[in-house]
């Protein structure tokens, strides 16, 4: 897996919009008096969504001030946690898991459809500028495994030519639908099998 990029051309300047101030100011009260800087991650994570889903070094030094904090601790957390993007991603950010148990149900095939399908390299922004993708660690899915995530959404249960059929319907601007793509709901057997049925002393 390859480090984070930070992003070259870094805006001057980042806050908070209206909306979101309230957010964080609402977050931020449910910390106890000196605790408030427990709340980094959510602000992070509420300028990333602000920022087209990447997190510029502006933002880190606003919540910094904002938490009253040093920005190195703001800065090793967003380096730290992948699930902070550093530079700008497409419109559809695919994170591919490939921890051992994606890793044996296939997930190295699904990123040779990324490498196909969206661009060779992780952290670059395919050439119609719809999509990128990297490497992650797990997403806590492991039992509907292989899985990505892209955007916030889990897509469960795949092998390449369905990973290959959602880009696809990225590609044409339609919006693949999200779960489990054997059917199955949750993590329930597939086929609508039982378990212990019959059991008198399950």
């Amino acid at each position: 897996m390859s480090f984070k990029k930070i992003a070259k051309e870094q805006p001057d300047k980042f806050e908070f919009n209206k909306k979101n101030l309230e957010l964080a100011k609402k977050i931020i009260s449910n910390y106890p008096e000196g605790k408030q800087q427990s709340a980094v991650m959510a602000l992070l994570y509420i300028s990333q969504r602000q920022n087209n889903n990447w997190v510029p070094l502006a933002a880190m030094k606003y919540i910094a001030k904002f938490l009253t904090m040093p920005y190195i601790k703001v800065y090793e957390v967003a380096t730290f946690y992948t699930m902070y993007n550093l530079a700008p991603v497409g419109d559809y950010f695919f994170q591919i898991c490939t921890t051992t148990p994606c890793m044996i149900r296939g997930a190295y095939k699904l990123v040779d459809v990324c490498k196909k399908k969206i661009s060779k390299n992780e952290s670059k922004i395919s050439k119609n500028g719809k999509s990128s993708w990297m490497e992650v660690e797990c997403l806590g899915a492991c039992v509907n495994a292989p899985m990505i995530q892209i955007n916030e959404n889990y897509f469960e249960d795949l092998d390449p030519e369905k990973l290959e059929k959602i880009i696809d319907k990225i590609n044409v601007n339609e919006t693949p639908k999200p779960g489990s793509y054997r059917g199955r709901t949750s993590s329930e057997p597939e086929n609508i099998r039982k378990t212990l049925l019959g059991n008198k002393n399950a």
